[in-house]
């Protein structure tokens, strides 16, 4: 199945393939729950998303205009997987009556504090720069993106023990580093 292109696996899920649809899942999802998330903050709702647009896969396979048109697999998956967020966040809004009331803070902080976390911002920001980009990859995909090993593994094409290592190397120099 790695030498088929997205559009062949769709046209195969289409004649029910279960080989092709996992496939096509390993392959697409991860960048898929990484633009979701962009979009979206809510881990939940990007979850559910995803579980709804894989599922319309599965049932809208034979309708996919591509083998046609020659238009993009790839395309067609991410149209589906917007719809079914614009869907989503309309159905969380409806049912969201209670307006919120943004907290005021009734005191400022100590000067010292902002100092001190602006000074720990700039040192962290500098720390972070030095890092090889090999390790400043990781780091983003996992702490910045919310990606497990698995999804940063394939998001990066690289073994899930070599992102367990860079992820233990960049944690090492930024501690050393910040101290």
């Amino acid at each position: 199945m790695a030498d088929l292109d997205e559009a062949e696996l769709v046209r195969r899920i289409a004649r029910g393939d279960r080989v092709a649809f996992d496939a096509l899942y390993r392959r697409t999802s991860p960048w898929m729950a990484v633009r979701l998330r962009r979009r979206c903050a809510d881990d939940d709702v990007v979850a559910d998303v995803l579980q709804e647009t894989y599922l319309a896969v599965w049932r809208a396979a034979g309708s996919y205009a591509g083998s046609v048109t020659g238009g993009s697999a790839v395309g067609w998956l991410w149209t589906i997987a917007a719809n079914r967020l614009v869907d989503a966040l309309r159905k969380r809004a409806r049912h969201e009556r209670v307006p919120t009331i943004p907290l005021v803070a009734t005191t400022a902080p100590a000067a010292e504090d902002e100092v001190l976390a602006n000074r720990v911002d700039q040192d962290l920001e500098q720390a972070l720069l030095r890092l090889p980009v090999e390790l400043r990859q990781v780091l983003q995909a996992m702490v910045l993106d919310g990606l497990s090993v698995r999804q940063t593994s394939v998001l990066l094409s690289m073994p899930e023990g070599t992102v367990k290592t860079r992820a233990r190397r960049a944690r090492i120099a930024l501690r050393e580093a910040l101290s």
